[in-house]
């Protein structure tokens, strides 16, 4: 069993003021992997769970070993507490989609529609509209940082999607050039931040790359940057609404899906959120295989609806059973 420095959390914790509960453990189950480095392995040395799976425990893990406090954070909590985290920097996860590598986790179940619906929205119906958002994807997750009771989140995302129209001109990038290394979508515009916006873009650059494959096959590799990671709330999330953008993306194009990666610059667990990662390292995987599947009649990025996006061999219900629902109170 893996054993944490609690005197250290603590001590920590409460010199910054932090109104944590008590931590239930201070010991969780050892991580083990394959030779490989693509999945956990069970006592017997067979391959359990999702990459992603195998991600999770190794990032949970390291964090709560090694990861740093701050001090004086900006988010807090609804009730107006500082919302502290503890954190590391610089991570880089890929997975091999043509290989059925996958981020999905199985260690709790992940709203995979509703993370879909986030991504039509800022990359194809490219708004800052929360009321879209909600009529169109039943989903009320941004109004937090709704802007001055305008209904928008302001100048970001699918704002600015639409004022530099970078879907469109990246698609056309990619099919006008496929050997091309500036197929690049950028949300840091330091312009449009001196406009109203509610929160600046966490996930806010993609490199989208054509690779000839020795298989005399085109895939379409892509890279996402992200200043920062909620890992336990959104890190799942973050990462499969964006392989399923690259799904619709290769579609547009006629291409295979190939290599996804996610480049993190500082990947944290709140305070409140340390029973619940604990919690996640004790828990045993499922084997399970999450395929996206598009509907095969159509081609075009516009086209595609919500509907129109499936996802196989993702047993939410099993997961709800084995490895239930966990609650994350929100920094914001």
């Amino acid at each position: 069993m893996n054993k944490l420095d609690l005197q250290y959390l603590k001590n920590t914790l409460e010199s910054y003021g932090s109104h944590l509960e008590e931590i239930k453990t201070d010991t969780y189950k050892d991580i083990k992997i394959n030779k490989e480095g693509t999945s956990l392995v069970d006592e017997n040395g067979n391959n359990i769970g999702t990459k992603g799976d195998m991600y999770h425990k190794l990032i949970l893990d390291e964090i709560l070993q090694k990861g740093c406090l701050d001090k004086d954070p900006r988010p807090h909590y609804e009730d107006g507490q500082k919302a502290h985290t503890l954190s590391i920097n610089h991570k880089l996860l890929t997975y091999d989609l043509s290989k059925g590598e996958s981020p999905l986790t199985t260690l709790r179940p992940i709203a995979t529609k509703s993370s879909i619906g986030e991504i039509l929205w800022i990359y194809q119906d490219a708004s800052n509209d929360l009321d879209v958002l909600k009529d169109k994807y039943n989903i009320t997750w941004w109004d937090e940082w709704e802007v001055d009771n305008t209904r928008k989140i302001g100048s970001v995302y699918g704002c600015e999607v639409d004022k530099y129209d970078l879907t469109r001109s990246t698609l056309e990038s990619i099919k006008s050039n496929l050997d091309g290394r500036r197929h690049i979508m950028d949300f840091w515009q330091y312009s449009d931040f001196k406009l109203p916006h509610g929160l600046k873009p966490c996930a806010f650059l993609t490199i989208w790359n054509v690779r000839r494959g020795r298989d005399n096959e085109l895939y379409l590799d892509m890279e996402l940057v992200q200043r920062s990671s909620d890992f336990c709330t959104a890190g799942a999330i973050n990462q499969f609404q964006y392989i399923v953008l690259q799904h619709l993306f290769a579609r547009h194009l006629g291409l295979k899906v190939g290599k996804f990666s996610w480049n993190v610059a500082n990947i944290q667990i709140y305070d409140r959120h340390i029973n619940q990662a604990i919690e996640m390292l004790n828990r045993d995987p499922i084997n399970l295989k999450p395929e996206i599947v598009l509907n095969e009649e159509k081609t075009d990025f516009y086209d595609f609806t919500l509907d129109d996006i499936k996802l196989n061999g993702y047993d939410r219900k099993l997961i709800l059973e084995k490895n239930p629902q966990l609650k994350f109170p929100i920094g914001i």
